[in-house]
């Protein structure tokens, strides 16, 4: 089952997100269940301030247990995150 994880960074937290990149990362990698995923940005792409993942988990308990040990969430990066079945329409799918 697919769902979108839709993080948004707490406010001037950019260095904090730096910090703990490099083990967000490598988290999501080894889960192994990313479709698609990448930064949210500013309008000109300097500022990184959330995250949108696609992610193939069995259920949303699943998905949740993801979003709770993902580096960033317990790094107290995110201000709010929403789950949200989803179901792949247009694109290219992997």
């Amino acid at each position: 089952m697919l769902f979108c994880l839709i993080c948004t960074d707490k406010p001037d937290a950019l260095e904090l997100r730096l910090a703990n990149r490099e083990a967000h990362l490598k988290y999501w990698g080894e889960a192994a269940c990313v479709k698609i995923g990448g930064p949210f940005t500013n309008d000109d792409a300097s500022v990184m301030n959330g995250s949108l993942l696609v992610i193939d988990v069995a259920d949303r308990a699943a998905a949740e247990r993801l979003v709770a040990n993902d580096p960033y969430n317990k790094a107290g990066l995110f201000q709010h995150t929403d789950i949200r079945a989803w179901k792949w329409l247009l694109g290219p799918q992997q």
